[in-house]
């Protein structure tokens, strides 16, 4: 049998609670995968969405005005899956004089197209709603997958099924509770942390370097979920400020807290950067104790916050950069008007987004302090007991030298 040596989990048993956990994490995956969200039903009872390649396409009826196109394209398609496969039928492409809804087709496009039917299953009209993508995501996944297993191995496999995990858990958990007017907050919350737990237990496995990460996301998120609370009432941004919001509201959801989601949406965001910060400071601590068995809870702290304040600097960065590059064209937008920058600062779209970048990265700077804390309280002092283990284990105790 091998005995695990300087904390790391070697032995038999530990390995056995690795599988385990990686079965659980699988069973749930699938489970996730097959749980029915409750919105299965569509409005549209005759239609049928399936993939068609573009044959030919008529112009005639699109006319511009500047950039906008408007009208209405007409193409002839080929039913590629579905009932009707094989078929030849003619779809209309409508033009909303909108750049980001909009799309052109050209011959040997593929398409989605959305079928209305008759009673009797025949074609009374085709919708080209969008260029058919999924192949092209699923290629881009596969090669994603393939580098990840390639240059992380095991490793990488776990971060597959944990990155699995987590959409399924906001796909099938979170939206459709959001959907049914639970506390968009509270399910924020649950579902982020299951999503933060699942995750770095597959990456770090059953060790006190997760456990401390874990503790560490845990406190930093509902501290992230206050503040976000509390600064967006102050800043007073309503939640139409969300792509789509208004939408969703004339949809007939319109009990829902559209603020609150908007505030748990900004924790959300937060929370895989809160993730990464602590398994970065909780990872370096393990290291230092388990090269330094004489360390103690003090030096583990100070130096856990030491290595804390040069990740935070470029985490932060890194944080803002990633909110404010989707938000270039708005910016661009206020450059080109000459907008003043006051009026800028205090525009609700851009206040929204301070929103977002800051408690964001108050979120980080908390989870060094506090995560330094927890895995300098959870390592110190655990080499000495480790190596007792060992050594009862093969029958004798550390004495004097050479014994």
């Amino acid at each position: 049998m091998v005995f695990a040596r300087r904390g790391f989990p070697f032995g038999v048993r530990a390995a056995r609670k690795e599988l385990l956990l990686c079965a659980v994490l699988c069973a749930a995956v699938l489970a996730l995968l097959f749980l029915p969200t409750g919105f299965q039903t569509s409005p549209y009872l005759n239609a049928q969405g399936v993939r068609a390649t573009v044959l030919s396409v008529d112009d005639s009826g699109v006319y511009a005005n500047g950039l906008i196109k408007q009208g209405d394209q007409r193409c002839v398609v080929r039913i590629e899956e579905g009932s009707h496969r094989g078929e030849t039928v003619t779809g209309m492409n409508i033009f909303t004089g909108k750049l980001e809804f909009d799309k052109v087709f050209s011959v040997g496009d593929e398409a989605w197209v959305l079928l209305e039917q008759n009673a009797e299953g025949a074609i009374t009209f085709a919708n080209l709603v969008e260029h058919y993508r999924f192949d092209k995501e699923l290629w881009l996944i596969a090669l994603f997958a393939a580098l990840l297993i390639v240059f992380s191995g095991v490793t990488g496999l776990r971060t597959l099924l944990s990155f699995a995990f987590a959409l399924l858990t906001i796909w099938k958990l979170l939206i459709p509770l959001l959907l049914k007017g639970v506390h968009p907050m509270l399910v924020a919350l649950l579902t982020g942390n299951l999503i933060s737990v699942a995750t770095l237990l597959l990456v770090a496995g059953l060790t006190k370097k997760a456990y401390a990460a874990i503790f560490g996301t845990a406190i930093c998120s509902l501290l992230s979920s206050m503040l976000a609370m509390a600064f967006g009432r102050v800043f007073a941004v309503h939640g139409a400020v969300m792509q789509w919001s208004e939408s969703l509201v004339y949809a007939g959801f319109e009990r829902l807290d559209l603020t609150m989601i908007f505030q748990a949406g900004i924790y959300l965001a937060s929370s895989g950067a809160i993730l990464d910060l602590a398994m970065d400071i909780s990872a370096a601590l393990d290291e230092l104790a388990q090269n330094l068995p004489q360390a103690s809870f003090k030096a583990l702290w100070v130096s856990g916050w030491r290595i804390g304040r040069s990740i935070v600097g470029s985490q932060t960065t890194t944080l803002l950069l990633a909110y404010m590059g989707g938000y270039l064209s708005v910016l661009m937008v206020y450059m080109a008007q000459g907008t003043q920058l006051m009026s800028v600062l205090n525009s609700k779209s851009i206040a929204a987004e301070i929103l977002h970048s800051f408690v964001g990265c108050i979120g980080l700077v908390l989870v060094c302090p506090l995560t330094s804390l927890i895995a300098a309280a959870m390592m110190c002092g655990r080499e000495r007991a480790a190596g007792e283990s060992e050594a009862s284990a093969f029958g004798w105790r550390k004495g004097k030298k050479g014994e």
